[in-house]
């Protein structure tokens, strides 16, 4: 007879341990709000599809985070497909313009207005936000900076649900070169 101690009784406690693990995974895999995110990504590219010129599954969207804000990059996926990163380029050249008159309407259309930190942007006084443009290789970039912790934490939020609502085609960023440009 084996001891509740024994290596026999903590050999069936992980074996139980990773069937349970197996199917909480597969759980979370069939989970409606799997389903409903994908159904609101689905929404999303196709609304994006009219406003972004490019096109959405040629690109790759990177949010990196910052500690005054963070850095939108958008690059293609072929770094041979110059009329997707001329695109680009127009896009978020753009995108800063707009953002700089205080206009989110692109991003109200293809996310909703009720998108985590967008209020706060659209709030956000007249130069309370940088928006700095840079071509970058095989695309474009706008860094965002701002002095107030609220405006970061919406840029911060924002940046999240991007992420999110783009699914496969967009991606939390690494730290990276986004020059050394003072933008105040």
């Amino acid at each position: 007879m084996r001891r509740p101690g024994s290596r026999f009784a903590a050999r069936n406690q992980l074996r139980n341990l990773g069937v349970g693990l197996g199917i909480a995974a597969a759980a979370f895999w069939f989970t409606p709000t799997r389903a409903a995110n994908e159904s609101r990504q689905a929404e999303v590219a196709q609304r994006g599809a009219q406003v972004m010129p490019f096109a959405l599954k040629s690109t790759v969207h990177l949010f990196t985070k910052t500690p005054d804000g963070g850095v939108q990059r958008v690059v293609v996926r072929d770094a041979a497909d110059a009329e997707q990163i001329k695109l680009i380029r127009q896009h978020l050249r753009e995108m800063q313009a707009r953002f700089e008159q205080g206009d989110f309407s692109g991003p109200s259309y293809i996310h909703g207005d009720e998108m985590p930190g967008l209020a706060a942007l659209k709030a956000a006084k007249p130069g309370a936000i940088s928006y700095l443009y840079r071509d970058v290789d095989a695309g474009a970039e706008i860094a965002y900076q701002a002095k107030d912790a609220t405006l970061i934490d919406a840029l911060h939020a924002w940046f999240d649900a991007q992420i999110s609502d783009h699914g496969p085609d967009a991606m939390q960023g690494q730290e990276h070169d986004h020059g050394q440009r003072s933008m105040r």
